[in-house]
């Protein structure tokens, strides 16, 4: 009797709990941007135990664009016959936030935790032709828009949020939100 009532009372507490999760849905143009809720006062969330890969292949970085939460330690993998530098020279403008990984040989790996939020524009010294973006989310609530610019980011605590929308070569935007069940943000960047 108690076991049952026990496993009612959490199967009760479990729906209660996802009941005050919602959704931010909109539109970005352009399409393939990427949105994420901005820093929540005085709420902390912990590191990902994933290690995403930034590959360097075809004197390319790939992917192009990678989103992660703060806190993510990302391995950097060199899948060319040539060796690469991975550096960035700031993180959101902050230039004391810059970084050199170093030049290393094809099948090495090299790793960094993110532990600030912002932009990171990743070059490379010996191909000055290479190009990536890491953008850092202070909070785990993110998404990447699709090729027309919908996006939906699930799980999202209802409240009040500033959710910022950033594309490569476009000024970022930021619009309040409110999450009650949905909230609703479209964008429209530009340079």
């Amino acid at each position: 009797m108690k076991r049952s009532f026990l496993l009612t009372l959490l199967l009760v507490i479990a729906v209660a709990a996802t009941a005050v999760a919602g959704t931010i849905e909109g539109k970005v143009s352009p399409g393939k941007s990427v949105v994420y809720v901005d820093t929540i006062q005085g709420k902390t969330f912990p590191a990902p135990s994933q290690q995403p890969v930034m590959d360097q292949k075809g004197l390319v970085f790939g992917p192009h664009v990678m989103v992660i939460q703060q806190g993510t330690t990302v391995e950097f993998l060199n899948s060319d016959n040539v060796q690469h530098n991975v550096f960035w020279p700031s993180i959101s403008g902050n230039k004391k936030l810059g970084h050199n990984l170093g030049t290393w040989p094809k099948g090495e790996k090299r790793p960094f935790k993110f532990d600030n939020p912002g932009v990171v524009s990743l070059l490379c010294n010996v191909h000055p032709e290479m190009a990536g973006y890491i953008i850092v989310s202070p909070t785990p609530y993110f998404a990447e828009a699709d090729a027309i610019g919908n996006f939906k980011i699930e799980n999202v605590p209802d409240g009040k949020y500033n959710v910022v929308a950033w594309h490569e070569g476009m000024k970022q935007q930021t619009k309040s939100v409110d999450v009650a069940g949905t909230g609703k943000a479209d964008f429209t960047l530009s340079k």
